[in-house]
């Protein structure tokens, strides 16, 4: 059984497409088991601001019945939490990433 974590970070819009796009067609195509997409970093204020490209991208996801989550600490931090929960759910996913990987998702990062 292959389970794919993929943590999009990276503040390049093209890049976190990449991710979003992976994501969303190894699910479509059933290129893996299970997938969960993490939003953890500079990507997060992108999504907040409500960047076209990126929040279309997480509505695909979404209709592959992929919900994903950014990180709260971070957005509570940089003080756009408000903003970015219009778009995804928030959580402290430190140990999220923790959990993850103790249950044999491999993680891909962009």
């Amino acid at each position: 059984m292959v389970k794919v974590l993929v943590i999009i970070s990276s503040a390049d819009v093209d890049k976190a497409l990449t991710g979003l796009m992976w994501a969303t067609n190894a699910l479509r195509f059933k290129w893996v088991d299970d997938v969960e997409v993490l939003l953890f970093g500079p990507v997060e204020k992108m999504v907040a601001k409500g960047d076209e490209r990126l929040v279309k991208a997480l509505e695909e996801l979404k209709k592959r019945g992929k919900n994903p989550v950014a990180c709260r600490r971070i957005a509570e931090r940089d003080g756009y939490l408000k903003d970015l929960e219009k778009y995804v759910d928030t959580e402290y996913i430190g140990s999220f990433i923790a959990w993850y990987l103790s249950k044999g998702y491999m993680p891909l990062t962009f």
